[in-house]
């Protein structure tokens, strides 16, 4: 049988899977949810209600999607090259405090426009540095940089910290530790006459762009090769280093341009709980769709629905608002564990 014939078939059957998966999910989730006492039906009836049938809760979801697509951009693209990025959250912790430094140090005194463009540059290039730290330990003393990103996010948040209740914390707010606002003319604007920022728009543009330089780039296919063999890479004559080296810089831009958004399109200023998980949730996305630049969207768009829903479950149904961790973890294992095919090696 062709190719061409099987592939509508091989495409059915993968969304087969991913049905099984979802669905597996949801059962287990009921049975968590039988536990507690609570009625299945009636918990899951009304997060999908609450979620889905108001306008604003649905641009909530697309605006909480937006840095959920770049910062889980900012694992795919080290993933291709074989690498683990892990410390999303600080990339995007370093890039909101980035983003907040430029705002604090020209807005006013340049046009909002112009700060605005200075302060997404600058988380980009904050949250690149930072993801930088871990490639130059991994390259030079052979430090793996799952731990050592992963401790970065600590220490990111611990800088986020000392800023907002030293330095930068402000003067004229209410006592509680921040950052004065960003002026209303640096910030990004919305789309027409909704709450979603033009933030989005640069989401989608990074994600095809993506998908753009992995595929049809000798960039993308050279850091294809260096993530499936190295050493055969290296004796290859491909510069390794510098391959690995630009992966997490990228990555890290990624993900630090996805705290210069949060920071100008929804947050405006500094606080404790800035980035509610951005990095590790948009870890899961990343991995939810195998490292796929264009599939993250969509997973961004369901992890952020699913984190709106939520607040239906302490609301509505009594239940803690941790409870939505419960079925984040298990979409994940289920569709990881149930939608791999036979012989996928990865």
């Amino acid at each position: 049988m062709t190719a061409t014939a099987t592939a509508p078939r091989d495409m059915l059957a993968g969304l087969g899977r991913w049905a099984a998966a979802l669905l597996g999910a949801l059962v287990l989730f009921a049975l968590l949810l039988l536990v507690k006492g609570a009625n299945p039906l009636t918990v899951l009836w009304g997060m999908a209600v609450s979620t889905f049938t108001s306008p604003p809760t649905i641009e909530q979801i697309v605006i909480k999607s937006v840095p959920l697509i770049l910062a889980a951009l900012a694992v795919v693209i080290p993933a291709r090259a074989g690498l683990t990025n892990v410390g999303g959250e600080g990339q995007v912790v370093i890039g909101a405090v980035a983003a907040a430094g430029v705002g604090l140090w020209l807005d006013p005194s340049l046009p909002g426009p112009v700060v605005l463009v200075l302060l997404l540059v600058g988380g980009g290039l904050a949250g690149a540095a930072w993801a930088g730290v871990a490639a130059v330990m991994r390259l030079t003393a052979g430090v793996n940089e799952a731990v050592t990103t992963l401790l970065l996010n600590y220490i990111a948040l611990d800088v986020l910290l000392y800023l907002i209740y030293q330095p930068w914390k402000d003067p004229e707010g209410s006592g509680q530790p921040a950052t004065r606002p960003l002026e209303v003319a640096a910030r990004l604007p919305l789309l027409g006459t909704t709450a979603v920022h033009v933030g989005v728009v640069l989401a989608l543009v990074a994600a095809l762009g993506t998908w753009l330089v992995l595929r049809r780039t000798a960039f993308g296919f050279r850091l294809g090769v260096v993530g499936g063999n190295p050493e055969a890479a290296g004796r290859a004559g491909l510069p390794v280093r510098r391959l690995l080296l630009a992966a997490m810089l990228t990555g890290g831009g990624l993900a630090g341009l996805a705290g210069a958004i949060h920071f100008a399109g929804v947050e405006f200023k500094l606080r404790p709980g800035l980035t509610t998980n951005i990095g590790y949730l948009a870890f899961l996305a990343s991995w939810l769709v195998r490292h796929r630049p264009l599939p993250v969207i969509g997973a961004a768009l369901l992890l952020a629905a699913v984190t709106i829903a939520g607040d239906s479950l302490q609301l509505d149904s009594g239940l803690p608002a941790a409870t939505v961790h419960v079925l984040t973890g298990l979409l994940l294992l289920a569709v990881l564990g149930w939608t791999r095919r036979k012989g996928d090696a990865t």
